[in-house]
C-alpha cells in the first residue's frame, strides 16, 4: 500500500480534485483540503478533530502523529505501512472528506461495498 493507493481511492470521491500546493499532492472537495501527500510518500495528513486526534495518537502512536509545526492544527499524520489494509487506508480517507465536503455533497457520499475494492467503481459511490 502507498501513496498511489491514497490517489487512486481520494480521486474516486465526488467532486474530489488533486492540486500541487507546498511543492506535494493535496486532494481537495469543492475547494476544501482533506488530504495532503508529503514528497517521502511513506505518510499522509488528514483532517481530523484535536480532541479526537489525541485520543488516536494515544491508541496508537505507530500509525498517528503529528509534526511540531502541524500541533496547532486540526490534521494527523498516518503512516501507510501501520495500515491494516485497504479498507482501513479507504475509511480513513472518507472520513477526512465527510469533513471537508458540502453539506450538498454529504448526500452522496462514498460508501464501501463489502465486495468491492475501495476506490473501484463499484467501492465508492
Amino acid at each position: 500500500m502507498g501513496a498511489d493507493d491514497v490517489r487512486r481511492i481520494a480521486l474516486s470521491f465526488p467532486e474530489t480534485v488533486e492540486k500541487e500546493a507546498w511543492s506535494m499532492p493535496t486532494f481537495r472537495v469543492a475547494g476544501r483540503m482533506f488530504i495532503t501527500l508529503p514528497d517521502d510518500e511513506t505518510s499522509f495528513a488528514v483532517r481530523c478533530p484535536r480532541h479526537e486526534r489525541t485520543e488516536l495518537i494515544a491508541a496508537e502512536p505507530e500509525k498517528f502523529w503529528v509534526p511540531p509545526h502541524e500541533a496547532g492544527s486540526s490534521w494527523v499524520r498516518v503512516r501507510l505501512k501501520a495500515l491494516e489494509g485497504v479498507e482501513e487506508l479507504y475509511d480513513i480517507l472518507v472520513d477526512s472528506w465527510r469533513q471537508a465536503a458540502p453539506e450538498h455533497l454529504l448526500a452522496s457520499a462514498p460508501t464501501r461495498d463489502a465486495d468491492a475494492q475501495p476506490g473501484d467503481a463499484t467501492g465508492a459511490r
